[in-house]
């Protein structure tokens, strides 16, 4: 077959966070396929047909560029930040796994962008230095019982987390459980990150102790990150610096 698929990572928001090798698979391709904004980021050009999609049809879309590819197209399924995290290289591996046999043969790629979590943090300083976890606060496809189940035992094992999508209009309630929850398990000094659109021009930085956090800081655009009990903050005029040193005490 002469066509391919890659899932493409387009970073945090800023072009020049776009991988060179994103940047060649988007100017090789016959298609991209994905999400409205992300779909958005693509600068149409001759040759090239854009297929967005509303956000919840992720297996649609999915199938969509399988068959495409396995038309002899070259097709890019663009997600923001990286493919492979919260985004659509799994929901792709779940139509192919569920679809004709022949589309297994085809040319697939995976092109890693840079997280959203990774930008914030940069942005930072080095929060997530030493040992971290992810973890998505959206229960469209998991429950909320899980998903406090996981904060909790991250909290437990010491983890510095990072949240992805802490706070929509659908679902205003439950960021502020987790505020709770956090609050309750780590203690008010701990410190927490909120950054909005990190990379664009309403990027938007704000930490301060776990024990002034208020739900309504974030929304969906918003990356939340919690330091672990070893983080640290160094005061200077502006943004302070966070860090998680690279070690920790034997016995802790």
């Amino acid at each position: 077959m002469s066509g391919w698929l890659a899932i493409a990572g387009l970073g945090p928001g800023d072009a020049a966070l776009v991988t060179p090798e994103v940047g060649a698979a988007l100017a090789e391709a016959t298609d991209v396929v994905g999400y409205v904004p992300y779909v958005a980021r693509v600068a149409p050009r001759a040759g090239l047909t854009l297929h967005a999609s509303d956000n919840r049809v992720e297996l649609d879309r999915a199938a969509l560029a399988l068959r495409m590819a396995a038309e002899g197209r070259r097709v890019v399924v663009v997600s923001s930040g990286d493919p492979g995290v919260f985004a659509m290289a799994s929901a792709v591996f779940e139509a192919l796994e569920a679809g004709p046999s022949p589309w297994r043969a085809l040319d697939i790629r995976v092109l890693p962008g840079i997280t959203a979590m990774l930008a914030a943090s940069a942005r930072a300083g080095a929060p997530l230095g030493h040992d971290f976890c992810a973890i998505n606060l959206s229960d469209n496809l998991k429950p909320w019982t899980l998903i406090e189940k996981r904060v909790r035992l991250a909290a437990e094992a010491d983890f510095a987390m990072a949240f992805y999508n802490p706070r929509s209009r659908a679902r205003p309630e439950g960021f502020a459980r987790i505020l709770a929850l956090l609050l309750e398990c780590c203690g008010p000094a701990r410190p927490i990150l909120f950054a909005r659109a990190v990379s664009t021009p309403e990027e938007a930085l704000c930490s301060m102790p776990l024990g002034e956090a208020r739900a309504e800081m974030a929304d969906m655009r918003t990356m939340v990150i919690l330091g672990s009990s070893t983080t640290r903050t160094i005061a200077r005029a502006g943004q302070p610096i966070l860090y998680t040193p690279r070690f920790v005490a034997a016995g802790a």
